[in-house]
């Protein structure tokens, strides 16, 4: 009852979103190497603009962590004919919003306004790619918002010092260890002309994809896109280097100790990324995911949390899409009585269930429709469905991979799952546990919101 009912809603959310999204984007490539994708949606008389750039922290190296993430607050300091603060203005007073953020692989500015005004927003992100200016005061000060963004997002919060803690150690070699805002001694010793050669570095028209998404002719776009961004020169792109991490010959056993009024317990296993559309292990582990955690029907808050009730909150991650090395997590916090052995010792016995047992076709087609119906749901979203593209572009795969994807997760079997399964050996983990100290609450933010208007 329950599978037809997803699946009855489902079909009728992909029926309302067909009628009003074209069957697929249109593609073009301007001589000087950027490219340009464009999605007709035509639900609202709005447009959602964002210029992927494919540089990330996976693209630092030891000892110069942070560039990437600091460049995207810089970025808003202006050009010569655009001054600080002015490109947000524009874009506010055209009745839009916009934003930046960085992750391991990308980085990505964005806007969202009423579909007219796009040209101005394809005019400023053009200028600032060619054009960035800003002064050594602006760094200094701009430089002060991050170091606290990394205070009050990883150093006073237990979530955050456990998942650096789990990448610095889980990794040796491949860049993924580095955190994306940096570490904090990098930036203390950061300078101007750091970022003003990493913008020269990485900010051409060949290292960057628009992705825009609206009630909009896709021909125009590429047109105006061609007028604003054509002019531009490609720059020369530093070389990337493989980071091929070293085989890991053992389980690793790392604590910290942190202000946490609860004590936290992580098991990573190195995994597969996807590299090639047709691998097939990549997409057992994100289905192994999904069965573990993703809902309350999900294996690990039903047993550990409603039934055994050794832990107060459990999830599993995995994400297979990047250019960096992965992790297949589990995460929980022990319940009231139980100590983390406790709780290590469940989540394990969860994986070498269905590493013994696999899953039944019937668990299996629960998953696949939650799915479905979560895909669907995004579609309907002109922002998500810009993220979707710009994601697979900017890593190395094409938004026309998108379908195929979607059908190799819903033709994993129950064979390849436990498979999956089998495959999270102890030499392959790193376990973390955060011991919880007395001290002061993680604070909150103690700069004015303005001047986090970019921190991510």
């Amino acid at each position: 009852m329950i599978s037809r009912t997803l699946s009855t809603v489902a079909g009728v959310v992909f029926l309302g979103v067909c009628r009003a999204v074209s069957a697929e984007p249109v593609e073009a490539v301007l001589d000087n190497g950027m490219k340009i994708v464009v999605q007709r949606d035509e639900r609202a008389p709005v447009v959602v603009s964002q210029l992927w750039y494919r540089v990330g922290s996976v693209d630092e190296v030891n000892g110069r962590t942070g560039l990437s993430h600091l460049l995207e607050h810089m970025m808003f300091k202006g050009t010569p004919t655009v001054p600080a603060g002015e490109f947000s203005r524009l874009i506010a007073q055209a009745g839009g919003k916009d934003n930046a953020f960085t992750s391991r692989d990308y980085t990505v500015y964005f806007q969202q306004l009423a579909a007219p005004q796009l040209p101005l927003a394809l005019k400023l992100e053009a200028d600032r790619m060619a054009n960035l200016s800003f002064k050594d005061s602006d760094f200094a000060s701009e430089l002060q918002v991050v170091k606290e963004e990394r205070r009050m997002r990883t150093d006073d919060q237990p979530a955050g010092v456990m998942a650096e803690t789990l990448f610095a150690n889980a990794f040796v070699a491949n860049p993924v260890r580095y955190p994306v805002i940096g570490w904090m001694d990098d930036l203390d010793h950061m300078r101007p002309d750091d970022l003003r050669q990493w913008y020269r570095q990485w900010y051409g028209p060949n290292n960057a994809t628009l992705v825009v998404v609206g009630d909009v002719e896709p021909t125009v776009v590429i047109a105006e896109a061609r007028r604003q961004f054509g002019p531009l020169k490609p720059v020369t792109l530093p070389e990337r280097r493989p980071q091929l991490e070293p085989e890991q010959k053992g389980i690793r056993r790392v604590s910290v100790k942190a202000t946490s009024p609860l004590p936290y317990l992580t098991l990573a296993w190195k995994a597969p990324r996807l590299e090639k559309v047709s691998e097939q292990p990549p997409y057992a582990i994100y289905m192994l995911s999904a069965i573990l955690d993703g809902q309350a029907a999900s294996r690990l808050p039903r047993r550990l949390v409603r039934e055994q009730r050794v832990a107060t909150d459990v999830s599993a991650n995995y994400d297979m899409l990047g250019r960096g090395g992965a992790l297949f997590s589990l995460t929980g916090v022990p319940a009231k009585g139980k100590i983390l052995t406790q709780l290590e010792q469940a989540l394990r016995q969860e994986v070498a269930r269905i590493a013994r047992d696999g899953v039944s076709e019937r668990e299996l087609e629960r998953v696949r429709l939650q799915l479905q119906a979560g895909r669907i749901y995004e579609k309907d979203s002109m922002f998500a469905q810009a993220m979707r593209i710009g994601n697979l572009e900017s890593i190395g795969f094409s938004w026309r991979d998108d379908a195929a994807i979607d059908t190799n997760i819903a033709q994993v079997t129950s064979q390849q799952v436990q498979q999956a399964a089998q495959s999270l050996i102890d030499d392959r983990l790193t376990v973390v546990t955060l011991l919880p100290q007395q001290g002061a609450k993680p604070r909150l933010p103690t700069l004015p919101q303005g001047d986090l208007k970019n921190v991510r």
